[in-house]
């Protein structure tokens, strides 16, 4: 006599001739694994080219702020943001704007000035203080034009600048964005054209996006109050956080000759004609 089947139980889970539902259950489980190791290994070879913390971003929500090349006036200061973006060409910048942005600092010397250009990269804090070093005749200014990038070095940059006693400069066309303004704040003084830019976003701080939440958040809390102690120790307001922290990483917060003088960035203002 054959039994007759469960009242209330599930058809999928009995066993039919040849496997048929258990094998499609196991199937379609099979298929949901190999789905989710896919799109780990996606977002691992995005996290090893160093590009996940940019790109993923862009892709779920892209900023429609205006270009950063558009003029800023107070209350309209949010510009979209690109590392690889490089200021206008035109004439009589006491500079040339490369061709594309290199992706580590190059420490290049025009005349008295040691001008470095380029995307921050992890080790050129030692870079530069190696290269500083080795100079017959130290710079009597730095200069930047800059995207950013590691903001550890760029404050590290920024220490090693003030234990030199050096002024910092940004020259008229030249950008200095992101992590840049920390090397810019280690300058015993600190002159900027009013033609230059200087902006703030946030930072990523951590190593790795797909670490746990807790974890990421006490990584952001004490790299913000690493920059902060940073800033006070270089005589500028941490209150220049402020506009950094409510600015997304794809887009920019450029500051107005007054913030430039209020948070302290800038100890002189050049004009335009300078």
């Amino acid at each position: 006599m054959t039994a007759a089947p469960i009242a209330g139980g599930d058809p999928a889970s009995a066993a039919a001739p040849g496997g048929g539902p258990r094998t499609a259950r196991r199937l379609t489980t099979r298929g949901a694994v190999h789905g989710i190791l896919w799109v780990q290994v996606v977002l691992a070879l995005l996290l090893v080219s160093g590009d996940a913390l940019r790109v993923l971003p862009g892709l779920l929500s892209p900023s429609a702020a205006p270009p950063v090349s558009d003029p800023v006036s107070p209350g309209d200061q949010t510009r979209r943001f690109r590392p690889g973006d490089l200021p206008e060409r035109r004439p009589g910048l006491p500079f040339a704007v490369p061709d594309a942005m290199p992706s580590r600092l190059d420490f290049q010397a025009d005349g008295a000035t040691l001008r470095l250009t380029g995307e921050i990269a992890p080790g050129d804090g030692a870079r530069f203080a190696t290269h500083l070093e080795g100079l017959s005749v130290p710079p009597e200014r730095i200069a930047f034009l800059s995207p950013g990038g590691s903001v550890m070095d760029a404050i590290e940059i920024g220490r090693a600048i003030r234990e030199a006693g050096l002024p910092t400069a940004m020259e008229d066309g030249a950008i200095c964005f992101s992590a840049c303004p920390y090397m810019l704040a280690g300058g015993v003084e600190r002159q900027v054209h009013r033609g230059a830019q200087v902006g703030v976003h946030q930072h990523y701080f951590g190593e790795n996006v797909a670490l746990p939440a807790f974890i990421a958040i006490d990584d952001v809390q004490r790299g913000q109050a690493e920059v902060m102690a940073h800033l006070d120790a270089m005589g500028v307001s941490p209150l220049l956080m402020r506009p950094a922290m409510s600015t997304p990483p794809d887009e920019i917060y450029v500051l107005v000759p007054e913030e430039l003088s209020d948070f302290a960035l800038a100890t002189e203002l050049v004009p335009p004609d300078e």
